[in-house]
């Protein structure tokens, strides 16, 4: 049996929080190979207008039902932040058909090649009474997000700002809600060990743990990812990824919302010099 990148019953290992006025955490367990342990998160900013938008969409389940149910249920954005963390967006696009779809450039793509290849290998019916499998409808993306368009619509703009990181490997899209000053992204910065993405599991931690842990931490000198941020993440063109890694500096980060990893509350302009630093000294080391 293939090991599962998320949890077969996410229900059973969900973790909400309320963790900022208007921002909810959907936080479970997401594991790569079914071994490595990032932890997968959606966050739920409730705007000024009471309209919701989602990023990073997670299962739906019950308790995410009821929670947005709570918050108004005025679903209005869900945003794929990045080439990779789209998995749940058709689930919720049915869902709330009227929402609008963000990600960034490249992603549309990227879903109509998979959407070809899988009607390319799909077996003909065995039988004129066998019917067709039907596959979900083509998502509809309403707002691309590239290096030129960084508006979604008024509303939206009134509270964020985004910085398109597209030298990132994923293709990075960082959103800043300006009214409690958090930084909302999905692969720019990691904070692992994901303690609450875990925290309802009963699954001890492996040496890939701990080596992930060093990698992706946010603690001491954070060495690790540091050398993640430079060496991986920017390599492509690491003036154009520190030119974005300054602005997002200049709006005033106090709280960081990873995908991977635990929230940080408070700190997180000090994490952000920290995992940054290369970048901005201008100079590896300096």
């Amino acid at each position: 049996m293939p090991r599962q990148l998320t949890p077969l019953d996410p229900e059973a290992v969900l973790v909400i929080r309320d963790v900022l006025p208007n921002i909810t955490t959907l936080s479970l367990p997401f594991a790569r190979f079914g071994i490595l342990k990032f932890g997968g998160r959606a966050t739920i900013v409730k705007l000024s207008t009471g309209n919701l938008a989602i990023f990073s969409p997670t299962p739906l389940t019950p308790s995410v039902y009821a929670t947005l149910s709570r918050l108004g249920n005025q679903v209005s954005y869900i945003a794929a932040p990045d080439l990779e963390h789209y998995l749940s967006l058709q689930s919720w696009s049915l869902a709330f058909p009227h929402a609008r779809l963000i990600c960034p450039s490249g992603l549309p793509e990227k879903l109509a090649s998979q959407r070809q290849q899988s009607q390319s290998q799909s077996q003909p019916p065995s039988s004129p009474s066998s019917p067709p499998q039907q596959q979900p409808p083509p998502l509809e993306f309403h707002t691309v997000i590239s290096r030129t368009q960084k508006s979604v619509t008024p509303e939206f703009d009134a509270e964020f700002d985004i910085e398109f990181v597209d030298v990132h490997p994923n293709r990075e899209i960082a959103f800043f809600h300006r009214p409690t000053k958090t930084l909302i992204q999905a692969d720019l910065l990691f904070n692992l060990p994901p303690k609450e993405q875990y925290s309802r599991t009963t699954e001890g931690r492996n040496v890939w743990d701990w080596v992930l842990g060093g990698l992706g931490g946010t603690g001491g000198k954070a060495w690790g990812q540091r050398c993640m941020v430079w060496y991986v993440f920017g390599r492509a063109d690491r003036e154009a990824f520190g030119r974005s890694v300054e602005r997002i500096r200049g709006w005033g980060v106090r709280n960081i919302i990873p995908c991977h990893g635990d929230v940080v509350l408070g700190d997180g302009g000090e994490v952000w010099e920290r995992v940054m630093k290369w970048y901005l000294a201008g100079k590896k080391g300096r």
